[in-house]
């Protein structure tokens, strides 16, 4: 899926407090995970998300990037079914930048939407753009979505992640064509809700953790792909 680096309009679901106590499918740990806004949209068949974790950038990773040493940010964006806490559907993107001493220039390798893109950045705002959201990034196939029903996103953010055979899986997964997909059974990028996000035992430099508000596929606007 090509990626548009244009705004579009997207469907804006915020959470009020009306809207949250609404939402009493979910279990009470699920509950606790910190909510963010996010929007949701569809295009070519597929769910897109534009959501952000700028907060993953730490003042310590800050100091980190500039040093010149190779810093990956790994998010992993599950769907969830209201009173659910098994995930539907998984999408990641990652990123790894190296601060070139030389030239002066963040190097980034970003992986996303079945893409892979090497670009540079000249200071850390270029970065958190390329690095630190994201823009219309396929979560769901349609297809495997109810039309009525509603879904919610639990996004997992990791700076360096620890653990060799999780981070290749991670990148394995994001090989896939639209970077995307539905879950199988058994794989140990997944799990449930509270093993995921409530008791996940951060094994990174550092790790955000956040769902969004719910949202009904049939009610989003459907986002045309761009030329």
């Amino acid at each position: 899926m090509a990626l548009g680096a244009c705004a579009l309009a997207l469907v804006t679901l915020a959470a009020t407090p009306a809207a949250a106590q609404d939402e009493g499918g979910l279990a009470g740990e699920a509950e606790a995970l910190p909510r963010r806004g996010a929007k949701f949209a569809t295009q070519k068949g597929w769910v897109v998300l534009d959501a952000a974790w700028r907060d993953a950038v730490s003042a310590a990773i800050e100091k980190k990037l500039w040093s010149g040493l190779p810093t990956v940010i790994a998010a992993r964006i599950y769907l969830f079914p209201e009173g659910g806490d098994e995930p539907l559907s998984l999408a990641v993107k990652t990123c790894r930048i190296v601060y070139d001493l030389w030239d002066e220039v963040f190097r980034v390798e970003l992986r996303q939407g079945g893409t892979v893109r090497n670009t540079v950045a000249v200071n850390l705002e270029g970065v958190q753009r390329r690095c630190g959201q994201a823009r219309l990034l396929p979560v769901a196939d349609t297809v495997v979505l109810a039309a009525g029903q509603r879904y919610f996103a639990g996004l997992l953010v990791e700076v360096n992640p620890v653990g060799k055979q999780i981070l290749e899986r991670i990148r394995r997964w994001v090989t896939l064509p639209s970077g995307a997909g539905t879950i199988t059974a058994g794989d140990s990028l997944f799990g449930s809700f509270v093993g995921l996000f409530v008791t996940h035992v951060p094994a990174a430099d550092r790790t955000v953790a956040f769902r969004t508000q719910f949202f009904t596929p049939a009610e989003l606007e459907v986002v045309p792909a761009p030329p």
